[in-house]
């Protein structure tokens, strides 16, 4: 649907302090499903070097290993970032501040996660078939990231401002 042509639901009618509160429900809610799979993979990640057949691993593989590798840890920092935020900002009334912070943050970790995930399929298929399988499996999970992830929530989106979306309008 056009955004021009979408009728707004009904207004929320909540005050500022009850917006942010839901806003930041909203993103511990987000975090906690993004936080399972990223634990996940960076558990799966400190235990693959030492597995003994690491050293078949040739040197680009290696260092795709360690770009998958900074990536998941950069995800699990920016995840968890808002955490210790909202322990340092509790009681400061400073939740509108920790709610731009949270989601800032929630943006970037998904962003590396993505990176992550490209780079661990590409190592993988690479591993299993060749590199140029590696190639074209990673460009296709990026595909699939950004579509997924960028391009169809921006659509749906369109032209409305993030006030109006923020405020549930």
């Amino acid at each position: 649907m056009e955004a021009s042509t979408r009728t707004p639901g009904p207004r929320r009618h909540e005050t500022l302090a009850e917006r942010l509160d839901r806003n930041w429900n909203e993103l511990l809610q987000e975090f906690r499903v993004a936080q399972t799979g990223i634990q996940i993979l960076f558990g799966f990640l400190l235990i693959v070097p030492f597995q003994s057949g690491f050293t078949e691993v040739d040197s680009r593989q290696r260092w795709v290993y360690l770009f998958v590798f900074a990536c998941t840890t950069i995800a699990t920092i920016c995840i968890l970032a808002p955490v210790m935020a909202h322990r340092i900002l509790f009681r400061q009334k400073l939740k509108d501040s920790l709610v731009r912070l949270g989601s800032a943050l929630a943006m970037a970790s998904l962003a590396f996660l993505g990176a992550a995930l490209v780079g661990a399929v590409a190592m993988i298929v690479s591993v299993v078939l060749d590199t140029t399988a590696g190639w074209i499996a990673g460009i296709a999970t990026l595909a699939v990231v950004l579509v997924l992830w960028l391009a169809t929530p921006l659509a749906m989106r369109g032209d409305r401002d993030l006030d109006e979306v923020d405020t549930g309008r």
